[in-house]
């Protein structure tokens, strides 16, 4: 049962290795000159290195948030861990966003592509803002639920390569309207799977008042009661 609580932790680690490992390429093509594959954002150094350096860390180390048993054993990690990964998020989204709105558009993609970043990368800071109040505010719940959704978002290139890769071997190179089609397919599917988990959660406990019948009952025997 012990094994279990860490397989969400490893899947995740590993749907974010391939956008991980590419994401080191891309800062050893910066470091040492190279020539950068494919062109874009070659004149935006600054915000593809802080991206990756943001984005692989939120990831990676996010994935461990998900195991129930290391978040009971060492909250003080949780919270530790939350904090970084909360400046991580946002300075990740909304280098993503700088890096949209500051690049030209390349032959791959297309004005949906750029809108689907937009909104997402918007979505995905709101959510990481909207968790840490409700953190703040105590509400556990709600925290962990906007939580989910920003880590959801933020996933999202792992799962674009796997939406990205079956098109390439069976059809080729995807079109701009298919690229952003899959693109777009990335980001849905973590959310819908994000609001599965976050509607299975068991409901919080509460306190269950007595019973109004009960109360009732009590009421009349004492009127019922002799002088």
């Amino acid at each position: 049962m012990a094994s279990r609580t860490w397989l969400a932790p490893a899947g995740l680690v590993a749907l974010a290795l391939v956008p991980s490992i590419a994401g080191a390429l891309r800062l050893t093509q910066l470091a040492t000159g190279a020539e950068a594959t494919p062109e874009r954002f070659a004149d935006l150094p600054l915000p593809v290195v802080l991206h990756i350096l943001t984005a692989v860390p939120y990831c990676v180390a996010g994935a461990f948030q998900f195991s129930r048993d290391l978040r009971r054993r060492n909250p003080r990690w949780h919270r530790a861990a939350g904090r970084v990964l909360v400046l991580c998020g946002l300075l990740a989204a909304a280098s993503g966003l700088w890096m949209t709105l500051g690049s030209d558009l390349p032959a791959a993609d297309n004005a949906a592509t750029n809108a689907y970043r937009i909104v997402f990368g918007t979505g995905m800071i709101a959510a990481i803002v909207l968790g840490f109040a409700a953190v703040r505010r105590r509400d556990f719940r709600a925290h962990e639920a906007w939580m989910i959704r920003a880590y959801a978002i933020g996933m999202g290139a792992g799962t674009q390569v796997l939406t990205h890769v079956p098109w390439q071997v069976t059809l080729g190179t995807p079109s701009p309207f298919a690229r952003s089609f899959l693109m777009l397919t990335g980001w849905v599917v973590n959310l819908a799977v994000a609001e599965w988990l976050i509607r299975r959660r068991p409901a919080p406990h509460a306190r269950h008042p007595r019973p109004r019948r009960a109360l009732t009952e009590a009421s009349a025997n004492t009127q019922q009661s002799p002088a």
